[in-house]
């Protein structure tokens, strides 16, 4: 949820942190919406991962890095073409628009992103509950945030287990959805043995 509210792919970029914060809140209450949860809702953020996936996000978000300022380097130069060939630019219109860049790579368990994310998500489950609707308050809500080890999809996997072990309130008929992009999902819920488990995810437009 949190990358595609924070830079889309299709559609204008929030113009700052607080409103990518309003879009998270906004995507979870469409999601609620879709899916109409009956007994427990499960927000999970991805925590810090293990010593092996530690090593590829770094150096993931080294190459990202280092792309953007190859890409913007690359610009400097065609713009600097385009001037001496007579062409003429808002110098403090471009000067805006390159300090207003915003850096994906926050997106990261321990920064200051993250922990203010966590916030206004506290903040936003505190209000529903509060908000007099019975179905929120009837709503039994979860929160996983990032200071939390382990991959969102592992933690709420993990819960799932343990729900079994539960003997007086397990039910096996119970109806599980998860939302997630990540291609794993798929064999994490086969994994589970349960009888009812769907995923729900966006269609995903490739070449965009």
């Amino acid at each position: 949820i949190i990358h595609p509210c924070s830079h889309p792919e299709v559609g204008p970029a929030p113009t700052c942190e607080e409103e990518m914060y309003e879009n998270v809140c906004l995507y979870v209450d469409r999601l609620v919406c879709a899916v109409r949860p009956r007994r427990m809702l499960y927000l999970a953020i991805d925590g810090v991962a293990p010593r092996a996936k530690m090593n590829q996000q770094r150096s993931r978000r080294f190459r990202s890095a280092q792309e953007v300022r190859e890409l913007q380097s690359l610009q400097d130069d065609m713009e600097q073409d385009l001037i001496r060939e007579g062409c003429q630019f808002d110098a403090e219109k471009m000067k805006k628009k390159k300090s207003g860049q915003w850096d994906s790579n926050v997106i990261t368990p321990g920064t200051k992103f993250m922990l203010k994310l966590s916030q206004h998500v506290r903040f936003y489950i505190r209000q529903k509950q509060s908000s007099g609707d019975p179905y929120w308050q009837s709503l039994l809500i979860v929160f996983s945030d990032a200071s939390i080890p382990g991959e969102g999809e592992h933690k709420i996997m993990t819960h799932i287990r343990h729900q079994r072990t539960c003997k007086d309130t397990f039910n096996p008929n119970m109806v599980h959805v998860l939302h997630g992009l990540d291609a794993d999902l798929i064999m994490l819920a086969l994994a589970t043995h349960e009888a009812h488990f769907y995923i729900l995810r966006e269609k995903v437009v490739f070449g965009r």
